[in-house]
């Protein structure tokens, strides 16, 4: 039976990895730069599991994930910036404090009275409470706080969520379906007379519209997106199964077009 560690022998494990005498040389040499790569890939990693309700995995994917903080912790108090204490410390009090409705005095241990809840004003508290906080940081900007390196297609949902928090926003679905017709509109334009730079500016403003229609419709875009990649995906193996593609590299379009036809019948 494999015993059972902790948090504090996770973190115990990881000193002795950076140890520069007797650690390891991978993980001696790199930094806080150096492996952000893993922990986005780690991050996909855990979404995988739970999108395939994996939880077998999804308990290792965690622990993947948790492994990034700890070196991420590790790196930093090396430096005295910063601990994993300190990083637990400061998330707890960022929650209490965004959550008055459930601590109203503003400690862990203060309780409320078992009244119902109104979500909306929730919502509208904890953009309040997150603008203060911006301010506090020196970020007034309504914006400001959405970092850079989000996937475009999330930051993008941030960015509208957070302007249409403060009434800037279409007033409906409608509104927002006829602004995508005039993005297409735009880009065949483009497409007809334009520059390959005036295309990719128009084909943005076309996709930054439709995440604008997912949100509207209460839709992830990542996920309606995931879901179409994985369903393109099937389809084409199926196609790929009947015409063996890779032997037969040349198939007019017709008959491609009737494979694929079969394989969404056989979905269906």
């Amino acid at each position: 039976m494999s015993k059972n560690y902790s948090v504090t022998d996770l973190q115990y494990l990881m000193s002795r990895l950076r140890d520069p005498e007797t650690g390891c040389p991978w993980d001696i040499k790199q930094t806080y730069k150096s492996i952000t790569a893993y922990t986005v890939e780690e991050v996909y990693e855990v979404v995988d599991a739970i999108d395939r309700n994996d939880l077998t995995h999804l308990s290792e994917e965690l622990g993947d994930l948790l492994f990034q903080i700890i070196f991420y912790c590790q790196l930093a108090e090396e430096q005295g910036a910063f601990d994993f204490d300190q990083v637990v410390s400061k998330i707890t009090c960022k929650l209490v404090r965004r959550h008055p409705h459930v601590f109203p005095e503003g400690s862990l241990q203060s309780t409320r009275a078992g009244t119902a809840i109104d979500e909306q004003e929730i919502k509208r508290n904890w953009e309040s409470i997150k603008q203060q906080e911006r301010q506090q940081k020196g970020e007034p900007g309504i914006l400001d706080d959405i970092p850079l390196a989000l996937p475009a297609l999330g930051r993008a949902m941030k960015l509208q969520k957070r302007a249409a928090g403060v009434g800037f926003d279409w007033s409906g679905v409608g509104d927002v379906i006829s602004k995508v017709r005039e993005e297409l509109d735009e880009l065949q334009d483009e497409v007809d007379n334009g520059d390959q730079a005036s295309r990719e500016e128009e084909l943005g403003d076309l996709i930054f519209t439709c995440v604008n229609l997912a949100r509207h419709l209460s839709i992830d875009p990542e996920r309606a997106l995931a879901l179409s990649n994985n369903k393109f995906k099937r389809r084409f193996e199926a196609v790929d199964s009947e015409l063996d593609l890779k032997q037969n590299q040349s198939l007019a379009i017709a008959t491609l077009e009737k494979a694929w036809q079969n394989a969404k019948k056989a979905e269906n």
